[in-house]
């Protein structure tokens, strides 16, 4: 097939069977600054506002976009995972690119990758992953369209992402807390150490709420002070003044170094967004060129706009129905708090599946006092996901035996969820009862294709020419051998849309014409 022939399917199958970056042994940015070369340092041509932490990435990275693009700024997103195609990864001007955009791209980059390739072969070390893949291509896109800021998400960590080629203007820290620690360490202090590699000479640390502050706050300070750089520290020189639950989401007071924004309307809910738009903001004041604060009318109408997949996400009514792609207890912890805040369940049943390699028995331990029925399933990941007869297994701990039902199809355990709520709702209206989908991002992007009213294309393909990349096993890190399995976030990992043979019963229910829909009875 000629370049000109290509679909976005063979392009994401070429860039998602390349290595992973948790395969390579040698953790650096050569290859990485290498493209960039090559390519002419695009990444000179933009400001930069870039982005880590354990939870809260993706839903910062999003306000602070539509905050500079409120403003008349062009915007560039890029952000990790993809709930559903790999091109929403890359947004110019907050529209994802089309297929035949993505497919151009990969045309204008691939001879470049293919240098690298070739000199890392020479040297013996790895060629360019996927996630190195794609940060060029996004880095290449903001330049060519020009964008006049990018907003960068940091795939994992920080001091080693692929995306610290950027020397950011506003470098933004949210949560720290224990995750990746195959990758990044085995406590809070070796994982902070990652993330504020990210804080580059001359820029503005803006510093999210630690809930390690005596152990992260003094590495944090540190890096702060031997890069020159400007401190914002959420509860310090900005903050939360007040926030009040809202319809959709939530009325909030900000404070930041430039001044005071009230009543701003937040499109999401939980407290944790107040902060990640707090976090948002002040970068935006660090990036939009304007003196003093920023207009309070243009920051309220983009900050009530903000839609966030897969993050605390209600997709359906009567019955509600809620996704959340969290996989870790601090991700649990927002979603608890979110659900007790703004919601008023009298019957919520869960549908979980989650990865191995995660705090599996510790997330469902803080869902536990707000679920009713827990109905434990596997997401399309084979190759990570844990087996739904092991995860009973843990819940049956948590919850108890008479809670917990195993049910390995996903869509059957979301019909299955669905049909008890719909049996205990006598007046049929779905007041006070609820499903909530939940564990790993992959878990959320299933369901959302789930419940839309299509059959992704990927579907009627066989499984040969499918996209999934095998998950692997970290080399470098010897302890993560040895340590509580690792940790291996699905952040940066590639996402292959679907498999019919991984999600059973799809392919079926396409055929049979109900297009994967759950129906309420």
């Amino acid at each position: 097939m000629s370049d000109n022939q290509m679909s976005v399917r063979d392009v994401e199958r070429d860039i998602m069977n390349r290595p992973s970056e948790r395969n390579t042994t040698n953790l650096d940015l050569k290859r990485m600054r290498m493209i960039l070369d090559l390519l002419g340092n695009p990444q000179d041509s933009f400001r930069i506002i870039h982005i880590t932490g354990t939870n809260g990435k993706g839903s910062t990275a999003r306000m602070a976009e539509a905050i500079c693009r409120a403003y008349g700024m062009r915007t560039g997103l890029y952000t990790s995972p993809h709930l559903e195609h790999v091109s929403e990864r890359i947004v110019i001007d907050g529209r994802r690119l089309s297929d035949d955009d993505f497919v151009e791209l990969w045309n204008q980059v691939k001879d470049f990758v293919a240098l690298v390739d070739k000199k890392m072969d020479e040297e013996g070390a790895p060629r360019m992953s996927f996630f190195e893949v794609l940060t060029a291509m996004a880095i290449w896109k903001f330049a060519d369209a020009p964008v006049d800021v990018a907003i960068v998400e940091v795939g994992m960590g920080g001091r080693w992402d692929a995306t610290n080629v950027l020397d950011a203007d506003a470098a933004v820290i949210g949560p720290i807390d224990m995750d990746h620690m195959a990758w990044l360490g085995d406590t809070v202090e070796q994982i902070a150490q990652e993330k504020v590699g990210i804080i580059k000479p001359g820029c503005t640390a803006i510093i999210g709420r630690q809930p390690h502050e005596s152990e992260v706050m003094p590495i944090i300070e540190q890096a702060a002070a031997e890069n020159h750089a400007t401190l914002i520290r959420d509860g310090y020189e900005a903050e939360v003044v007040s926030r009040m639950p809202a319809v959709g989401g939530q009325m909030v007071t900000l404070r930041t170094p430039n001044g005071t924004y009230a009543d701003v309307p937040v499109d999401k809910f939980g407290e944790h967004q107040a902060h990640n738009a707090l976090a948002a903001l002040c970068a935006c004041e660090v990036v939009i060129p304007v003196s003093g604060a920023l207009d309070g009318d243009l920051v309220a109408e983009a900050l009530s706009s903000v839609k966030i997949p897969g993050r605390i996400e209600q997709v359906r009514s009567s019955p509600t129905i809620i996704i959340d792609g969290g996989h870790n207890v601090n991700a649990a912890e927002a979603l608890r708090a979110a659900i007790e805040e703004n919601y008023d369940f009298t019957q919520l049943v869960a549908v979980v599946a989650m990865m191995e390699d995660k705090q599996v028995e510790e997330y469902l331990g803080v869902l536990e006092p707000i679920v009713s029925e827990l109905i434990v399933t596997e997401n399309s990941w084979t190759d990570r996901v844990m087996p739904a007869d092991k995860l009973a297994e843990i819940a049956r701990g948590v919850f108890g035996p008479e809670r917990v039902t195993c049910i390995p199809s996903l869509p059957d355990a979301i019909q299955e969820a669905v049909n008890r709520v719909d049996a205990d709702d006598e007046l049929g209206v779905g007041y006070g009862h609820g499903v909530l989908i939940c564990g790993s991002f992959v878990t959320a992007g299933d369901a959302r294709m789930l419940l839309k009213e299509s059959v992704h294309p990927d579907l009627t393909k066989p499984k040969a020419e499918r996209v999934h990349q095998v998950a692997v096993d970290p080399e470098y890190r010897q302890k993560a051998q040895e340590a509580d399995a690792a940790e291996i976030d699905y952040e940066t990992d590639a996402n292959p849309d679907f498999d019919v043979d991984d999600v059973l019963g799809l392919k079926k229910l396409a055929e049979d014409g109900e297009s994967g829909d759950i129906e309420s009875e």
